[in-house]
C-alpha cells in the first residue's frame, strides 16, 4: 500500500489499471462492457418487493453551484404560461391551449455521468484518443451518448457514513481499498463484474441542511487512490459518490488535479458519477439489509457532450 502520492506514482497506478485496447482500437465505453445481456437480465431479479428510489437531486435555482469552473445552477423559464393564454396568444388555436418551458443549464451541474471525453492526460482521453476528438461541436469520441445503453444493471450500495458509525465524513477523509471491502463484508454484500458501485459519504446531506457552500468545487470526503485496486480487479462498470467530484479533496498529491480521474476515467475506463443523492438508499437498505438492487442510471443522451445529467432509480 502507497500512502504517498506523486506524479510518478499515480502515472504508475494508471498504467497498472489500463485498459486501452482491451476491447478493441475503436473501443468507446470501458468497463461498461463487463454490463452484457447476461449481467442486466440477473440484475433484474434483484427486484423483489417493486420499491422505487430516485437518487437525483433537483434540477433548480436552489442547487449547489457558485460559478466554480463555470458551472451555474440549472435556469427554467417558461416559453408559454397561464398568462400567455388569457392575454390570447394562444386564440389561433382551435379549443386547446398548452404551456411550455425551456432549462438551461451545464450538464454537470447536478446529478451526472462524466464521460470519457471529459478528462485528458499528457493529451489522451480513454482509449488514446486525443484532443482533436473533441472540438467546439462536441465529442467525437466517448461522448455521453456512447453510454446511454449501458448503465442499467447491478447496483451496490457501500455505505461508508454508517460503516464509521458517522452522520457524515469530513473533508479530507479518504477512503481506501482496504474500507471499501470491509464495508462490503460487513453489510455482507459482494462487489463484482459489470456492478455499478454506489459510495455514500453522508456529505451532500450535511451540505444541504447546512447551506451548500463550497459543496460543488471544495473540500470534500472520498475515495482515495487505493480505491482503484478493489475497484479494478474486481471489474467494476461505473463508481459513483455523494460528492461533487467522488475522490477525496483535497487530493492526495498536489502533482496531478484529481488523480482518481486520470486512473479510472482515463485509464481503467470506469465511468463516474457525481452528486448522487444516496440518503433514500442507504436508509431503506439499512432497514432491511440489502445493499443490492436494480439500477437504471442511462444519461441523456446528447450528441457529443462530454457527461450527462440523469434520474437514476434503483428498484429493490
Amino acid at each position: 500500500m502507497n500512502d504517498t502520492w506523486d506524479r510518478a506514482s499515480v502515472e504508475a497506478l494508471a498504467l497498472e489499471h489500463r485498459r486501452w485496447g482491451q476491447w478493441g482500437p475503436d473501443d468507446e465505453l470501458g468497463a461498461l462492457n463487463f454490463i452484457d445481456e447476461a449481467a442486466v437480465a440477473e440484475a433484474a431479479k434483484l427486484v423483489r418487493h417493486g420499491r422505487v428510489i430516485s437518487l437525483a437531486m433537483p434540477l433548480d435555482a436552489s442547487g449547489p453551484q457558485t460559478g466554480a469552473y463555470g458551472r451555474h445552477n440549472p435556469v427554467h423559464h417558461m416559453v408559454q404560461d397561464g398568462g400567455d393564454i388569457l392575454l390570447g396568444a394562444q386564440d389561433h388555436l382551435a379549443g386547446l391551449r398548452y404551456t411550455d418551458d425551456a432549462v438551461a443549464m451545464p450538464l454537470q451541474c447536478a446529478t451526472h455521468w462524466d464521460a470519457f471525453s471529459h478528462i485528458f492526460y499528457d493529451g489522451q482521453m480513454y482509449n488514446g484518443y486525443g484532443l482533436a476528438d473533441v472540438t467546439s461541436s462536441g465529442a467525437r469520441r466517448c461522448g455521453v451518448e456512447r453510454m446511454s445503453a449501458s448503465l442499467t444493471g447491478r447496483g451496490v450500495l457501500l455505505d461508508i457514513a454508517r460503516f464509521r458509525g458517522v452522520d457524515a465524513l469530513a473533508p479530507g477523509e479518504a477512503i481506501g481499498d482496504v474500507e471499501l471491502a470491509a464495508c462490503a463484508e460487513r453489510q455482507g454484500v459482494s462487489v463484482g463484474r459489470g456492478d455499478i458501485l454506489l459510495v455514500r459519504t453522508g456529505h451532500m446531506a450535511r451540505a444541504r441542511g447546512a447551506g451548500w457552500g463550497d459543496y460543488a468545487g471544495g473540500d470534500a470526503p472520498g475515495l482515495a487512490l487505493s480505491s482503484s485496486r478493489f475497484i479494478c480487479t474486481r471489474q467494476v462498470a461505473a463508481v459513483a459518490a455523494d460528492t461533487w467530484g467522488v475522490e477525496v479533496r483535497p487530493n492526495e498529491t498536489a502533482d496531478i488535479f484529481q488523480p482518481l480521474h486520470l486512473v479510472l476515467l482515463v485509464n481503467a475506463g470506469v465511468a463516474l458519477g457525481e452528486m448522487f443523492d444516496l440518503e433514500k438508499l442507504a436508509d431503506d437498505c439499512a432497514s432491511d439489509g440489502v445493499y443490492e438492487f436494480f439500477l437504471s442510471a442511462a444519461p441523456l443522451p446528447f450528441s457529443g457532450a462530454v457527461g450527462g445529467p440523469m434520474n437514476p432509480i434503483a428498484i429493490k
